[in-house]
């Protein structure tokens, strides 16, 4: 049977709120000590898990310093790897330079000797030799007047030089001038008035023809053109000037002049 709280009377109020507040605290300190309680296990089992998932993250290896030093040697054994490759890029390209300059030196002699061998066909090279000398002038002025009308047949025309130097490379001459200027293939011939303009530059008569080479056929070859009888035609009815003079020794120069083409017409064939 449960004994009756003794009850003392007469007890003053401040006394009574002083018990009442003793017995609050001693209640709250027993939920903070239950919660504790709690609490404990909980901590100890996070503490766990973050074990676990560092062991996890590191892949079982220890997170020291040792790791950092693993990288450095990685570092260093790629870095020795591209060395090696840029050694290996250097050594080809050298040889890949020796190869091209073996095979340049060959292009470049096959290259030097058909220049060569093309250079006095083309005029570039001067050359000396036994010839012969055609001499072509205007007829003297009685010689002009007495052709009246026909004055223009009493002057030497590019026509006329044109026929003296095709009689001469028909003849097998090795090089031809005008005036001392070498001709070549290419050169043209212009008559501008009484001058004849040649490389751009004017000549007035006489004209001298020179050619190197077998002075009898390239005489021959002037007989045999149709053109020049012609001139030699007016040579007797007007006095124009012509003269043909074998030579022991005959200079042209190489020709310096521009070798551009401006225009050019197929042969036929």
């Amino acid at each position: 049977m449960p004994h009756p709280r003794p009850v003392v009377a007469g007890l003053p109020e401040s006394f009574r709120r002083l018990r009442r507040a003793a017995r609050r605290r001693a209640e709250t300190r027993g939920d903070r000590h239950a919660g504790w309680r709690v609490a404990k296990p909980l901590a100890f089992a996070g503490a766990g898990l973050l074990l676990v998932a560092s062991a996890v993250n590191s892949n079982g290896t220890d997170l020291r310093p040792e790791r950092y030093q693993s990288l450095a040697d990685l570092a260093e054994q790629q870095s020795q790897r591209v060395e090696a490759l840029q050694q290996d890029i250097t050594d080809l390209n050298s040889d890949i330079a020796e190869l091209s300059a073996g095979l340049q030196s060959r292009e470049l002699t096959r290259l030097e000797r058909r220049i060569t061998a093309l250079e006095n066909p083309a005029g570039l090279r001067a050359v000396a030799g036994p010839g012969l000398t055609v001499v072509l002038d205007d007829a003297p002025e009685e010689g002009r007047d007495a052709a009246g009308e026909d004055r223009q047949n009493a002057l030497v025309h590019q026509q006329d030089l044109q026929a003296v130097v095709n009689a001469m490379w028909a003849g097998g001459a090795e090089a031809v001038t005008i005036q001392g200027q070498r001709i070549i293939t290419t050169t043209g011939i212009k008559c501008v008035g009484n001058t004849v303009i040649l490389h751009g530059v004017p000549y007035s008569p006489p004209y001298r023809i020179s050619g190197i080479g077998d002075s009898a056929a390239m005489v021959g070859q002037l007989g045999d053109s149709a053109y020049l009888r012609g001139y030699l035609q007016s040579v007797a009815d007007y006095g124009l000037g012509w003269e043909v003079v074998p030579e022991a020794r005959v200079e042209a120069p190489a020709y310096d002049g521009s070798l551009e083409m401006r225009h050019a017409v197929a042969a036929d064939s």
